[in-house]
């Protein structure tokens, strides 16, 4: 049958990923969120295929470099703060509990996977999230901020570029090994009621 100038033009439509390709993506960044915890930016590709049991062209496949696959390790982890935030924080009794354990289960994530952080930094100069992660971790942020001036458990001039700050001071605090980063978030925390 010939083709028509309109279906020559119009885009074929997008394949759903297979069932099987998803998995191996999956066995992917687990493996490499392991093993850039455990080594951090000495983590390489082909140990990071043979921790998920694929082959190398199979991480190729999913990333084409190692700094698309350390982006997506990272954008995986700030997706699960982002979801604590939403599930967790946002239910707690006052906002300002809420902020208080948003930003101790951010320091918890940051000191566990101090690796992860070195190899985003090494691959792009900063671990401060951007893009989409940044504009919903923000959003759960402004949400507590707005719950809390109204109840009044949070100052009535704090914004959230206060919160983007003080996780930023946070992620310095545990990648300089600069104290208790449990006393940092208490005395932020302390900074933010009214």
């Amino acid at each position: 049958m010939p083709r028509t100038a309109a279906s020559a033009s119009s885009p074929a439509p997008r394949r759903r990923p297979r069932a099987d390709a998803e998995r191996n993506r999956g066995r992917v960044l687990d493996a490499a969120r392991e093993m850039l915890r455990a080594h951090g930016d000495e983590a390489q590709m082909p140990e990071i295929a043979r921790a998920a049991g694929v082959g190398i062209g199979t991480v190729y496949r999913h990333f084409p470099n190692r700094a698309a696959l350390i982006a997506a390790v990272g954008e995986q982890r700030q997706a699960e703060i982002v979801e604590f935030g939403r599930s967790r924080c946002l239910a707690c009794p006052t906002a300002a509990e809420g902020l208080a354990a948003y930003l101790t289960h951010i320091g918890e994530v940051l000191d566990a996977e101090r690796g992860l952080s070195a190899a985003i930094e090494a691959a792009f100069g900063s671990t401060e999230p951007a893009g989409e992660g940044r504009e919903r971790a923000e959003e759960v942020a402004a949400q507590l901020l707005a719950r809390g001036k109204e109840e009044g458990s949070v100052r009535a001039d704090a914004e959230v570029e206060d919160v983007v700050m003080a996780v930023c001071g946070l992620a310095a605090v545990i990648r300089n090994g600069a104290g208790d980063w449990h006393r940092y978030v208490r005395t932020v925390c302390a900074g933010l009621r009214p």
